[in-house]
């Protein structure tokens, strides 16, 4: 059983932990965290965490152990995301722990951050996701991400509908 809660100030490390995780690239030719992490490209994912528009759940596990965790920032067009679609649009990350993949924690993460941001007002949410990814874009497409956008290996996909209609 997972329980899933917001993120504790102190559990940024775990965070930056999971958007690594969340990078696809063979493990052969993946970089280190830190070299990864500090790029330009991907500096923007968690810099000043914590801004407006930052949200995090995180999964941990009946131990308390971090599993997994789900977020999404806003960006806007002079420094935009992979998946940015809009300033309004928030860009989502998710990733599970190899440990506890296909338990139904993703689908857990998944709606705990549709749920928070249909609270929250949000009428959309993006996400960049490379096409080798199937399973991860098969989890998107089940709960109504389309594609909008596919440039090199990235995909960009969008969930409006759901957003709107839920209530």
């Amino acid at each position: 059983m997972f329980e899933i809660r917001y993120l504790a100030e102190n559990e940024k490390d775990f965070l930056l932990k999971m958007l690594y995780e969340s990078i696809h690239i063979e493990k052969e030719k993946k970089p280190s965290i830190n070299q990864l992490l500090n790029t330009y490209e991907l500096k923007k994912y968690h810099k000043n965490w914590g801004r407006e528009g930052d949200v995090a759940f995180i999964a941990v596990d009946n131990s308390e152990v971090p599993v997994g965790a789900v977020w999404h920032r806003l960006f806007n067009d002079e420094e935009r995301g992979y998946g940015y679609v809009n300033d309004n649009t928030p860009e989502l990350g998710i990733a599970v722990s190899k440990e506890v993949r296909g338990k139904g924690l993703g689908t857990k993460l998944m709606n705990k951050i549709i749920e928070d941001s249909i609270k929250n007002g949000y009428h959309s949410l993006s996400l960049s996701v490379d096409v080798d990814n199937t399973n991860a874009i098969h989890l998107y497409h089940k709960f109504g991400f389309a594609e909008v956008n596919r440039k090199g290996n990235s995909i960009t996909m969008l969930l409006k509908n759901r957003l709107d209609v839920i209530e």
